[in-house]
């Protein structure tokens, strides 16, 4: 491995520096790997690799995509436990590639990704850190993700309350919920996981929900010893099952976000309330009044009959303000609480605006980006050359995997990574012209979309209500636009 270190040891020199050691920053360093090619660092703030799956370890945490298809199609795993992994289950097989890949030499732990800076003369990016030091690279690329800052909200008179406030990616392991007064505020993908967990161990749960989600039942299920025994003497049984399973995950894209679809989806997850819920009243308040799949779809089988608990208590008014032992909703009633939980979800839209990115002509990325964040084909910039993103701007997912777009955005960065390492290229930039034109046509796809037009508001949509964050379409259309750089849409110079 080559990692050329200044005499000063605050400076380091590679051919291509990586963000991140979740899903996409680890698949990329893999598929360096696979290459051939070592000349690579990675940059990770924490201590220990896994991103999102290292940090949330909230009760409950769990993958919504079956566990088939929420890993790597190179390195499949036989001895899933369940058809949805759990936590560490997911943690330990990203701590397995790591291991099997020989990419953990690669990573420097305890560094902050701040901003990097681009030299065009050198055709050289300059990664900065929180303690100073540098990392100089021929390439860029971002593997951060977008669940990795917490988003908390803002209550008045929050700072007063004497209490134990936390938020569910930051979950106090040490504080002992058993018989105390706790508040949730929040109903999305964590807090449904986490709910049920915590009325087994609190006195009271004061849920406060702003909306409900839509929620479908969860077909999970422990994977029989046998079926994994058949995985692992017979690897293409489990290819085969995965392949399968990819088609119905992408005739759900139909099944939710095609409007007549839809309605039949919607009746469907209805039906699962009325028969979960037995209170008019509750039933009511967690009906969603918006259109499936305006809102991230949720898997749940114990999240409604949490909420049937004695000890449950659902608020729908909101909350006015925090007192020192209470929360006080927007109907007066106060709630006597020992606790706040925040299961609010984190910041997506706005996730690189707390860095600083300097590309060409000295042009900034947080300005570029104040309307909103774009990329061609969530992938490249056009004024940044060489910077590459993994899972960036409108390639999240609603009804798929994310790694399989991991996956070919990976192959994609690798056609212009090769010839950078090589030598042969000194800098690969996307033509504004090409930029405009894909981003023409996915905004176009958009146009009056459920995620808009849905009656809905989400963490999908940044704060001028425009979707920035999912493809509007079926993964495989992806992939083929992926699948092979078109080098007529960059501008390409020799080193």
């Amino acid at each position: 491995m080559v990692q050329r270190q200044s005499p000063d040891q605050r400076r380091y020199e590679t051919s291509v520096v990586i963000v991140g050691t979740g899903f996409s920053g680890l698949g990329m360093a893999i598929r360096l790997k696979q290459a051939g090619i070592d000349d690579f660092i990675v940059l990770e703030k924490s201590s220990d690799l896994g991103g999102t799956w290292r940090d949330n370890t909230y009760p409950g945490c769990a993958c919504d995509v079956p566990s088939l298809m929420y890993s790597f199609s190179f390195e499949q795993n036989p001895n899933w436990s369940r058809m949805f992994a759990e936590q560490g289950e997911i943690n330990e097989y990203l701590q397995h590639c790591a291991d099997k890949y020989g990419v953990r030499e690669h990573i420097h732990y305890g560094v902050e990704f701040t901003g990097a800076e681009y030299d065009e003369q050198a055709k050289l990016w300059t990664a900065a850190t929180g303690d100073g030091t540098e990392y100089v690279g021929r390439a860029l690329v971002s593997g951060v993700g977008a669940l990795h800052l917490p988003m908390y909200p803002q209550l008045s008179g929050v700072e007063r309350f004497q209490g134990e406030i936390f938020h569910s990616a930051e979950w106090n392991h040490d504080y002992d919920l058993r018989g105390k007064r706790v508040a949730v505020v929040g109903t999305g993908a964590s807090a449904i996981q986490f709910v049920p967990k915590v009325a087994e161990q609190a006195e009271q749960l004061h849920l406060f929900q702003r909306t409900p989600p839509w929620i479908q039942p969860k077909p999970d299920r422990a994977i029989p010893e046998g079926l994994k025994k058949v995985f692992r003497r017979a690897p293409l049984v489990q290819r085969a099952a995965r392949a399968a399973l990819y088609w119905v995950l992408e005739a759900r894209y139909l099944a939710v976000f095609n409007k007549r679809f839809g309605k039949l989806a919607e009746q469907m997850s209805k039906r699962y309330i009325r028969k979960a819920i037995k209170d008019p009243e509750l039933r009511e308040a967690v009906t969603p009044n918006y259109a499936m799949g305006c809102k991230r779809i949720l898997l749940s089988n114990d999240y409604y009959p949490a909420l049937n608990r004695s000890n449950v208590d659902v608020t729908t008014s909101g909350v006015a303000e925090v007192k020192e032992g209470s929360v006080v909703t927007g109907d007066g009633r106060e709630h006597e609480v020992d606790a706040i939980i925040y299961g609010t979800g984190f910041h997506v839209t706005d996730a690189y605006s707390h860095l600083s990115i300097i590309g060409r002509d000295g042009r900034k990325l947080q300005d570029d980006w104040r309307d909103g964040m774009y990329a061609h084909l969530g992938i490249t910039v056009s004024g940044y050359p060489n910077l590459f993103f993994l899972l960036g701007p409108n390639t999240g997912l609603g009804h798929n995997s994310v790694v399989f777009m991991i996956e070919s955005q990976i192959n994609y960065v690798m056609d212009c990574l090769k010839p950078i390492v090589k030598g042969k290229v000194g800098q690969v930039d996307v033509r504004k012209s090409a930029q405009d034109e894909f981003l023409e046509q996915m905004h176009s796809s958009l146009e009056g979309e459920v995620w808009s037009a849905g009656g809905c508001q989400s963490w999908y949509l940044d704060e001028n209500g425009v979707n920035r964050t999912l493809w509007p379409g079926f993964t495989w259309k992806y992939w083929m636009r992926t699948k092979k750089v078109d080098l007529a849409e960059y501008e390409v110079v020799a080193r």
